[in-house]
């Protein structure tokens, strides 16, 4: 599988939330267990999910796009607030 995202972005996000998409890269290629969420209030153009799952230097939340069957492209990667981390550990709960 292809990461793919704009590098203005990538920038961007760097600097309003600390987390570069180099480094949530790592939650797809490492195929760990994560939570994936459709995220239908901004679907309108295209299909984008949430996804929630540690990184090196924590637990992310990651909102992302298939670009084909092979790539996706990162929107946006931040640190999951104590809900959102409190959702992934307990999806972990219900899927062991």
């Amino acid at each position: 599988m292809k990461v793919a995202w704009d590098e203005a972005k990538n920038v961007a996000n760097q600097r309003k939330h600390g987390v570069s998409f180099e480094e949530a890269k790592e939650l797809f290629v490492s195929r760990i267990d994560h939570l994936e969420i459709f995220d239908d209030t901004h679907s309108d153009i295209e299909d984008r999910f949430i996804a929630i799952g540690p990184i090196s230097r924590g637990l992310v939340l990651i909102v992302w796009t298939e670009r084909d069957e092979d790539t996706i492209r990162i929107i946006s990667a931040r640190w999951a607030t104590r809900h959102e981390q409190n959702l992934y550990h307990s999806y972990l709960k219900e899927n062991p």
